[in-house]
């Protein structure tokens, strides 16, 4: 199960990553937050972090910093959406996606 978890949050963070580099839509968003100086910073992060996802799962250690790093990027992307009055809906992928990761994180200490 925590596999499964593990390639949809993968899959899913290096999609946007990607997805910023090829869609303006995104880019405007990152200025939207008043954070456009940020957006190839966290894209890149994002993608860092599904690579480490997937390379975790043959490395503990790796698997613990890509998922520990990606349920911070996450909550502070919902620090963000609540500070600029995002609603609860524009907020709630990135909250999913902190436990998700949170989740997955907790997984990897138990491994140890």
């Amino acid at each position: 199960m925590t596999t499964i978890l593990i390639g949809l949050s993968a899959l899913s963070f290096l999609f946007y990553g990607i997805s910023y580099f090829t869609s303006q839509k995104l880019k405007d968003e990152f200025k939207r937050y008043g954070l456009a100086k940020f957006g190839p910073l966290t894209a890149v992060l994002e993608i860092l972090g599904a690579v480490g996802l997937v390379v975790g799962l043959k490395v503990p250690l790796i698997l613990s910093v890509a998922s520990g790093g990606l349920a911070l990027l996450m909550l502070l992307g919902f620090g963000v959406r609540i500070k600029i009055k995002d609603g609860f809906w524009l907020a709630l992928p990135s909250f999913l996606f902190m436990l998700l990761n949170a989740y997955i994180f907790y997984e990897s200490l138990r491994a140890y």
